[in-house]
């Protein structure tokens, strides 16, 4: 077996919020950690669905982005998107 070739590896102190709420259609577990990676986007994670992404400002407005990421349909996600603009991103 050949040796390891590692791109990175360290450790970093990350905040991790849990957070659960109430849609029209479903409810939403996640879990967002902020990091110094990526530019400083969120790792938003749906604990529930088993989905992620790092989002930011840009990636909210990018028409279809919540929808395709987190699988959801159109009005879930804006309630999604909605929240990621006011309680995340803000």
């Amino acid at each position: 077996m050949s040796e390891r070739f590692y791109l990175y590896d360290d450790s970093e102190e990350t905040k991790t919020r849990f957070v659960s709420f109430m849609g029209e259609n479903q409810r939403f577990d996640l879990a967002i950690t902020k990091t110094d990676r990526h530019y400083g986007k969120p790792l938003v994670l749906d604990i529930q669905g088993g989905r992620f992404a790092i989002i930011g400002r840009d990636d909210i407005d990018e028409p279809g982005y919540i929808e395709h990421v987190f699988s959801l349909n159109e009005e879930d996600a804006q309630e999604l998107r909605e929240f990621l603009a006011e309680e995340v991103l803000s």
